[in-house]
């Protein structure tokens, strides 16, 4: 046999191979039912203390902290475990996972920039705001007609 037929075979039975391999895999990814339970009951958990936020009646930043934190908790797992993100690609995981991350990274500049602008706006147009509206406010008061009347 020469090279070149050798070359030929060995080029042939890669092509089998590799098409075998699709064919095996065509029936999906088979994670034991274990996992699935695990995150289940951590689900449920994290249901759990983010109702009992509400039953103990915090309030505040404590409050908004945790109902947030159980939330990303849980909006994690099943991203990971139930849209089969752990077992995936990375590129495919940044693909997905990258323009959330941004937009929540832009909403927050936005919030810290309108809670900036509406404290530079209370400080420097309320003041006149407000001595207008209470000029116009002890205008209208019976002791001002009174006084406008008898001049």
């Amino acid at each position: 046999m020469t090279a070149t037929t050798e070359h030929a075979r060995a080029h042939v039975s890669g092509h089998a191979a590799s098409a075998a391999r699709p064919a095996a895999q065509a029936h999906g990814q088979q994670h034991p039912i274990r996992v699935y339970l695990i995150v289940w009951v951590a689900l449920f958990v994290l249901s759990t203390a983010s109702y009992l936020v509400d039953y103990f009646d915090l309030h505040g930043l404590l409050r908004w902290f945790l109902i947030i934190l159980f939330m990303w908790l849980k909006a994690g797992f099943i991203v990971a475990i139930f849209m089969h993100m752990a077992w995936e690609r990375l590129a495919l995981v940044f693909a997905i996972l990258t323009p959330p991350g941004a937009l929540a990274i832009f909403l927050g500049i936005m919030a810290v920039e309108g809670d900036y602008t509406k404290s530079d706006r209370q400080a420097n147009f309320a003041p006149a705001a407000v001595e207008t509206q209470s000029r116009a406010a002890a205008a209208e008061t019976p002791m001002a007609q009174e006084t406008a009347g008898k001049e």
